[in-house]
């Protein structure tokens, strides 16, 4: 029978090419192991590109650079969606980091001592496996989203690029984080606008002022990055919160929503005649509704028993236990605040590729060297060498396995 596989043997794997995963390479790289990044997307950084076509960072261009490479802009301005794509793009160019694009892994499985990574046609194996990509991908809908009207567009904020996809009339937006307030206030410029959703609170400063760039920055960089860990009382005890609710509102203010002319609803329940109905009773009268309602977790392609009752990755920092050899990079609160952002994915990429080179070592240490064996009783060594197996001839000398 032909194998339909067409397969690789690869030390270590990446999978995801966006910030995490060229992180991961570049301190890979820097300890001569060898790897390979598969990324779904045509081109690096198009998980960026993809997104609504007026999104900017929420955090200065001097805190978004990757480890080895500043980001190319003023350190205050706030980068645009396409700016921080080409940055990931020119940042794989730039240290030869060897990404292979257009694949999307479809299964992650065991197989011996190592893994299985499947993508269509193609298979690898592989020692070591990074998945660097956040822990939510699939969109998070309400169940009752196909009951209401047929005649009303429906999309999540995944899909939204501008106003121009939506009808006349009137826009509810669902959910009240970052992105539901910064697609609110745009589409509140041609379209009436309500929005619903839970208060996440918001920063207290404006981000263009002086005083934000060079003190709030500063102080939320150290407090995400330094004290709202898995290390620390006060992280264990808000981190759970901080991933399952939206964060707080960066640039934007409650007072620029109310001045925009956006109406602030209760929380939407159910459908009444085809129209959403608020929490109340109250139904309302729209052509739209942009669902900014975040994402579920999306590993069901990898069929190992790693995962908690939720559905989210077991680890340490990155690291499987139970999977020896397994990593995970890019999670919310992987180990702080920072840790799914441009600022924070370097430190624990570092750790990551620290424990993919210390295995490596342990598990090469374990084989005697030839200079260790040569010590042997000779009728020791002369029956080990009769009984090896010495007919792969495939077997390659790697840097580090």
């Amino acid at each position: 029978m032909t194998n339909q596989y067409s397969s690789r043997k690869i030390q270590t794997i990446v999978i995801g090419g966006g910030q995490a995963g060229l992180a991961v390479g570049y301190h890979l790289a820097k300890r001569g192991i060898s790897f390979q990044i598969l990324d779904a997307s045509r081109r690096i950084g198009d998980a960026w590109r993809n997104r609504w076509d007026s999104l900017r960072l929420f955090n200065p261009a001097r805190y978004a650079g990757l480890p080895g490479l500043p980001f190319p802009a003023r350190g205050d301005v706030f980068p645009t969606k396409d700016e921080v794509a080409d940055y990931l793009e020119s940042y794989a160019q730039h240290f030869h980091l060897p990404v292979q694009t257009g694949v999307k892994v479809d299964r992650l499985s065991k197989e011996g001592d190592g893994y299985v990574v499947s993508a269509g046609s193609q298979q690898f194996e592989s020692n070591n496996v990074v998945v660097a990509m956040a822990n939510y991908q699939v969109p998070r809908l309400p169940t009752f989203a196909p009951e209401l009207d047929p005649g009303i567009v429906q999309m999540h904020s995944h899909e939204y690029r501008n106003p121009s996809q939506l009808r006349d009339g009137g826009v509810l937006i669902v959910g009240v984080g970052n992105s539901g307030a910064d697609i609110g206030i745009e589409v509140a410029r041609t379209h009436p606008t309500w929005m619903s959703g839970k208060e996440t609170g918001h920063v207290p400063f404006r981000i263009e002022s002086a005083l934000w760039r060079f003190f709030l920055v500063r102080l939320l960089r150290f407090f995400g990055h330094h004290v709202l860990t898995v290390n620390t009382p006060l992280g264990r005890k808000l981190g759970p919160q901080l991933i399952s609710r939206a964060a707080p509102l960066v640039r934007v203010k409650p007072q620029d929503l109310i001045d925009a002319g956006i109406e602030r609803v209760s929380r939407v329940v159910g459908v009444q005649n085809g129209r959403p109905l608020l929490e109340g009773g109250r139904s309302l009268e729209v052509r739209n509704i942009i669902w900014c309602t975040g994402y579920h977790p999306g590993f069901s392609w990898i069929d190992l028993p790693i995962f908690g009752e939720n559905g989210e990755p077991l680890h340490e920092r990155g690291v499987v236990n139970r999977a020896p050899g397994m990593y995970f990079v890019g999670l919310h609160f992987l180990y702080s605040m920072t840790s799914a952002t441009l600022l924070g994915i370097g430190r624990d990429a570092e750790r990551v590729a620290k424990a993919i080179e210390s295995r490596s070592l342990a598990t090469r240490s374990q084989t005697p060297s030839v200079s260790a064996r040569l010590k042997l009783p000779a009728a020791k060594l002369r029956s080990e060498l009769m009984g090896a197996d010495t007919s792969n001839g495939d077997a390659q000398i790697a840097t580090v396995s």
